[in-house]
């Protein structure tokens, strides 16, 4: 899933071989950004558009100012380059942030689906729902998908962990869409719980990126054949031969341990 931020173009990762592929959206207060990017990943053959909901505004990402992160002058928001939205003040370590958080369309509601419905004919996943409510939300606005996620807990402190909201948002889109998480993902382990407390499938996003940091394209092959591999051993050790066979029985809650503690 590519980001609207990427500092690789929509095409340049469309073009770097075979698989399926998602883009990010942030939605832009600029309607024409949002239909330029929509429709650059369309024609490259995206499969779906996954709105990210959670930023109407930049979050006080605390271990970025703490770390006084900001971009390499060598490198550039790509997908934006051919977009007249100004420049990045580089003078200071906060120029990435501002620019970005000055580009957010802080009006986002659930008629922006909407609105994208009518820019395209991919389908529309909702990304970073954590609630009953905002799943019920999502589905009446006619989303195609849920994506369960908190932003790595830096937009906003104290949000759920992905794995506590996740049974929640499935029990409560009955099915009528497929519902994923993303972040926490560690190990295999993570991935079978996901499956069993009802995911669709799951993203996995840092130990890939630790993995690339590591050893480029082979670290990331690396990380990726070891949690299929020990995926697979988890689900032989759980008796389970297929995907289909994961259920809800394989996992328990802390809230159903503490019940069977209490009645013993």
């Amino acid at each position: 899933t590519l980001s609207s931020w990427s500092t690789s173009s929509i095409e340049e990762v469309a073009s770097a071989g075979p698989g399926i592929r998602f883009f990010q959206l942030y939605v832009s207060k600029d309607t024409s950004t949002v239909t330029n990017l929509v429709k650059r990943a369309e024609k490259a053959g995206y499969k779906a558009i996954a709105l990210t909901v959670d930023t109407p505004r930049l979050g006080r990402r605390e271990a970025d100012i703490k770390n006084r992160f900001t971009s390499p002058h060598n490198l550039t928001l790509k997908n934006y380059e051919r977009l007249d939205l100004g420049a990045i003040d580089r003078s200071n370590d906060l120029g990435l942030a501002s620019f970005i958080d000055d580009q957010f369309d802080r009006s986002l509601s659930w008629m922006d689906v909407k609105l994208l419905q009518t820019i395209t004919d991919l389908p529309i996943l909702v990304k970073r729902v954590l609630t009953a409510e905002d799943t019920a939300q999502a589905i009446q606005a006619g989303v195609a998908g849920i994506i369960v996620s908190n932003h790595g807990a830096r937009q906003l402190d104290y949000v759920p962990a992905t794995i506590v909201a996740l049974e929640e948002v499935v029990r409560a889109a009955k099915g009528k869409v497929p519902v994923f998480v993303d972040g926490g993902i560690r190990r295999e382990t993570d991935v079978f719980k996901a499956l069993a407390l009802g995911a669709s499938g799951v993203f996995i996003g840092r130990p890939v990126l630790s993995a690339l940091a590591v050893d480029g394209e082979a670290g990331v092959r690396k990380v990726l054949q070891m949690l299929r591999d020990e995926f697979e051993l988890t689900m032989a050790l759980s008796g389970c031969r297929s995907i289909k066979e994961i259920t809800r029985c394989h996992v328990q809650t802390p809230n159903e341990a503490a019940r069977v503690s209490s009645r013993l």
